[in-house]
């Protein structure tokens, strides 16, 4: 019989789970359970525990953080999430896939007891697992994230690329390991998301993507799977037979891998399969494997494998943009956009482009679009100052689906808002209505309407000269001293209260301007004025 734990901080819940299923015909006995991560604790320091359903949301610390803790502590408890967020739904098929499933609130019976089924098949099955190898023994008995540690701090040179100072940090943290021993490194990057997710629910599906992929890719009880910083896992695969052999293996399951991790977790990766090396060649190994995928901006989810990556530096002509920049001054964005598409669909089949060379493109492209706004006074750094705009501008070199989707969305607000400028009206009206919402700021200058609009302030006076027959400075004045005369004539503030309605934080200053523009002093207006 196997032990289970439920975890929830709703304790009648938690109860009616115990008590409502007959656990013991799925081979499950005795269940225990807690209502927090403390009473959870200390259940597991006096009894073993084989399979424990937790919830995910629990006030004094989340299912996650226990799940951390469990996996350093007890790695061998099979582990099941319940929540009540479908927006977890792309993680149900997770015990499928891996070790673990989330499962929606309210929990159906049946879809329960297959799940508690199934888990303790698996459980099973791994107890009755005795014959490992001596490198799968090692990865599978000893606890995963001193393992992952481990591997982390050669990876990050704390530990030095050294075969014996390698052996001696591992035998001062009690982990077994032989110099001899060859690994197959696999890296994996998520290249991109397909849906928009939180930072919390990209983790969420990080840790989904290692069980999935531990699972798919075949390296549960004989290796690790493990997170690595900027949305990429490493696998780390002892090498006891043929490494073709096992290459090829990791060809086909990481197609696989792929499909599923696009399918249920709404992603994009690729899998970068190195050469098999020693402990102390890791480090370089992964370093390439990495420089590989930065590299790597035409080709999105795809196995490749380093044996047979091309060497050498294509030389990427790029495009003469003089007549695009025509094209663009004429309004003919999408001319432009079909045009630079064109361009870059003939790189992808460019086995040797690199990232320097698409940010060299994206350079020449952004000086364009610049070029092309500047000729029409819109200050381009103010256009795109959105967050949208910065979002896709920092991932555009990093792959030609990105810069695609950042050459549309640059090329559509740029047509766009020249051909608002073209029109002045739409300019001059927003402009004036921020000038009468901003009238009482001593801030409000010539400087701050353009930027306002996304137009050079030189452009934007001479379109108000244009349109008006005032320059925008004048037309400030002459709205603030209008302010001021109604001011002065329907009430009774101080002439000081009313210089400072009117922008002016030096009254001197105010009273001189006033004089100027309507003739005599607040004063004696008030006096001639007020009824």
């Amino acid at each position: 019989m196997l032990t289970m734990l439920i975890v929830d901080d709703e304790k009648l819940f938690a109860d009616s789970l115990k008590s409502e299923i007959e656990w013991a015909s799925l081979g499950i006995g005795p269940v225990y359970t807690a209502y927090n991560s403390r009473q959870a604790k200390e259940i597991y320091a006096s009894a073993q525990v084989d399979f424990m359903l937790c919830d995910i949301e629990m006030p004094q610390g989340s299912g996650l953080e226990l799940l951390a803790w469990v996996r350093e502590h007890y790695p061998r408890t099979e582990s099941v999430f319940m929540t009540c967020h479908a927006d977890f739904r792309y993680a149900q098929r997770a015990v499928q896939l891996g070790s673990f499933d989330y499962l929606l609130k309210p929990v159906a019976e049946d879809e329960l007891r297959d799940v508690a089924r199934r888990a303790a098949e698996k459980i099973n099955k791994d107890k009755e697992t005795k014959q490992y190898s001596r490198f799968g023994e090692f990865w599978s008995k000893h606890q995963p994230l001193l393992a992952e540690r481990f591997w982390l701090d050669i990876i990050n040179h704390t530990i030095p690329s050294n075969p014996e100072l390698i052996r001696r940090e591992a035998e001062v943290r009690n982990i077994p390991y032989d110099t001899d021993m060859r690994l197959l490194p696999a890296l994996i990057s998520i290249q991109r998301y397909n849906k928009s997710f939180s930072p919390r629910d990209e983790k969420i599906i990080e840790y989904a993507l290692i069980n999935s992929g531990a699972e798919l890719l075949g390296i549960q009880g004989s290796g690790l799977l493990f997170g690595l910083p900027e949305r990429k896992l490493l696998a780390l695969i002892p090498v006891e037979r043929n490494a073709l052999e096992i290459q090829e293996t990791l060809q086909a399951s990481g197609r696989a891998f792929i499909d599923t991790a696009s399918t249920y977790f709404y992603c994009d990766i690729s899998v970068y399969i190195g050469n098999e090396v020693l402990g102390h060649e890791l480090t370089d190994m992964v370093g390439r494997l990495a420089e590989w995928d930065l590299n790597n901006v035409a080709h999105g989810n795809r196995v490749l494998l380093w044996r047979n990556k091309p060497y050498g530096q294509q030389n990427i002509v790029l495009p003469d943009m003089s007549t695009w920049s025509v094209l663009l001054k004429e309004g003919h964005g999408d001319r432009v956009l079909e045009e630079a598409e064109k361009f870059l669909h003939g790189l992808s089949g460019a086995e040797t482009i690199d990232a320097d060379s698409l940010y060299r493109f994206h350079h020449n492209f952004l000086q364009m679009v610049y070029y092309v706004l500047k000729l029409s006074g819109i200050e381009a750094q103010l256009l795109f100052n959105d967050e949208t705009s910065s979002v896709l501008f920092q991932r555009a070199a990093r792959s030609l689906t990105d810069m695609k989707e950042w050459m549309k969305h640059t090329l559509s607000k740029a047509t766009g808002y020249e051909g608002t400028v073209q029109q002045s009206q739409p300019i001059m009206k927003d402009a004036e209505q921020f000038i009468l919402q901003e009238l009482e700021s001593e801030d409000l200058t010539r400087e701050a309407v353009a930027s306002h609009v996304f137009l050079n302030p030189d452009y934007l006076d001479r379109l108000f000269k244009k349109e008006s027959g005032h320059s925008v400075t004048e037309f400030i004045v002459s709205r603030r001293m209008l302010l001021a005369r109604d001011l002065l004539t329907a009430t009774n503030q101080s002439v000081s209260s009313i210089a400072s309605r009117a922008g002016y934080t030096n009254l001197a200053h105010f009273s001189r301007r006033f004089k100027q523009v309507v003739g005599m002093s607040p004063k004696d207006y008030r006096n001639k004025h007020k009824q």
